[in-house]
């Protein structure tokens, strides 16, 4: 019987599904997203220009309308579209027009170009909240995919055959990239919490070589109790918005402190942290269930891209867990 039920849901498992990036140059875009856990395949090329067939010559010229762009074939059980676009603005300064690190031209523009209409509410849920992050209207086309032309063969996984090359992606994306995988292979089906949390703290501890890494759980409607944890000692329980653990339960988004020391109330579980970011996990239904609580004992450790992937590797861990 469970090989029945096994190969029932195996019959129908989603299919691999595509949708085009366009990040600045894709040599490095590209590099990141094939990073990522539930990516089949990527290739680079050229997206909603104007003239048939383009060489790379031609669209550097900024003539052609082509934008820079990543193919990227995707399995959307293991790699939700929404996730996908997270991470994709984790790589882009999504309020630059035409310029994306030292490159600058309408080949460099941002852009979501998408084949299926379906997929569009996933996009717009990502583009909505990182607009509203934001705070201003992001400079990232989104629009449908109208013609797509694949680079040539020497373009394609260009960071691979050029371990030198340039790449205008922050290096610790890939770094991220390369956990998020690894923590779903790793979390897949496991659904014991505690277990789970904690080989996600030694897994992010380990891999980014942070001061304090752990969970919190919420114990009951008034406090966090400490979960599994790596690093020094640590405080027992944090009161609903209280430190920056409990304000970001509260108001039930990551927090990121460039400066603990000058943080309203902040809850000094070690004189040696000086930076944090903490980031809650979501039940189905939208409670928060926990906070993964990172300390750093250096100022200013954290950034968006801290911000965006931990958001992503908490999805993971709340997806198998919740």
């Amino acid at each position: 019987m469970p090989q029945k039920r096994y190969l029932y849901a195996h019959q129908f498992a989603m299919e691999a599904k595509r949708i085009y990036l366009a990040a600045g140059c894709f040599w490095g875009a590209e590099h990141f997203l094939r990073k990522l856990p539930g990516i089949k395949s990527t290739r680079v090329g050229f997206a909603n220009g104007s003239t048939p067939s383009p060489s790379y010559r031609e669209v550097y010229t900024d003539t052609t309308g082509y934008a820079e762009t990543v193919e990227v074939v995707y399995d959307p059980e293991k790699m939700p579209l929404k996730w996908l676009v997270e991470a994709y603005f984790a790589i882009i300064d999504p309020l630059s027009l035409n310029r994306q690190g030292e490159d600058e031209g309408t080949r460099y523009r941002t852009g979501i170009f998408y084949e299926d209409e379906a997929d569009l509410a996933a996009i717009d849920e990502a583009y909505s909240r990182e607009q509203d992050f934001q705070g201003q209207a992001l400079r990232v086309e989104k629009e449908p995919l109208r013609n797509f032309y694949p680079a040539e063969e020497e373009h394609q996984d260009y960071l691979i055959k050029h371990a030198d090359g340039y790449c205008h992606v922050d290096l610790k994306a890939f770094r991220y990239a390369e956990l998020l995988k690894e923590l779903e292979s790793m979390v897949e089906g496991v659904g014991d919490e505690v277990g789970v949390m904690a080989n996600t703290a030694a897994l992010i501890h380990e891999s980014m070589r942070f001061f304090w890494t752990g969970f919190y759980r919420v114990a009951d409607e008034g406090h966090l109790a400490l979960g599994p944890f790596q690093g020094p000692v640590a405080c027992y329980s944090i009161g609903f918005g209280k430190g920056v653990c409990g304000t970001s339960w509260k108001r039930m988004a990551s927090v990121v402190v460039e400066d603990v020391e000058q943080f309203p109330g902040h809850i000094a579980c070690s004189s040696a942290s000086r930076s944090e970011i903490v980031v809650p996990l979501f039940d189905r239904s939208g409670k928060v269930r926990a906070v993964l609580d990172i300390d750093s004992d250096r100022l200013a450790t954290f950034d968006d891209i801290d911000r965006r992937m931990l958001e992503i590797a908490m999805q993971i861990v709340a997806r198998e867990i919740y």
